[in-house]
């Protein structure tokens, strides 16, 4: 069995963002701050909606393809689940977010709270996370983490900003 991921399959490339899985520490955080980033900057010339639910059913399938061979299918070095799950909690700032004030807040409050409920992996997320062990259930308990966060970041952003 090669090692996974190796860079020169297209696969491994995408589901590790081009190798931001590599990273020894953390690799889904820095995962998670590359999506961040790149919606912030995509948000203002596209609708990130349309590419957020692309987004999930591409990750879906490089995760199916690039996990087929491992024992352990959520490997630590695919984060493409975390671009999915993250996008996920931030598109309510197109909507609830009022100002660029509310939308800073917004998109760090997502970003803290998508880490500590992908990391904590709280019921219901714990749940699917064991249950699903395919390119679904790799993405799934992160978009599930992303609706948490997404919701949790609407109700400080409406109710306390």
């Amino acid at each position: 069995m090669s090692k996974f991921p190796n860079l020169k399959k297209p696969y491994d490339f995408i589901a590790s963002l081009g190798g931001i899985g590599l990273i020894p520490f953390a690799p889904g955080t820095f995962g998670s701050i590359f999506a961040w980033l790149v919606f912030v900057i995509m948000s203002h010339f596209v609708n990130m909606l349309i590419y957020t639910i692309a987004i999930v059913f591409i990750a879906i399938w490089v995760c199916e393809k690039a996990s087929v061979n491992l024992i352990q299918k959520d490997h630590k070095s695919i984060v493409i689940d975390e671009l999915a799950g993250m996008w996920v909690a931030l598109v309510p700032v197109i909507y609830f977010a009022s100002n660029q004030f509310e939308r800073i807040i917004y998109a760090c409050l997502a970003l803290v709270f998508f880490r500590v409920f992908d990391i904590l992996k709280p019921f219901p997320i714990s749940y699917f996370d064991k249950k699903y062990k395919n390119g679904f259930g790799i993405v799934l308990d992160d978009i599930i983490a992303g609706i948490f966060s997404g919701i949790l970041s609407v109700l400080i952003v409406v109710f306390l900003i």
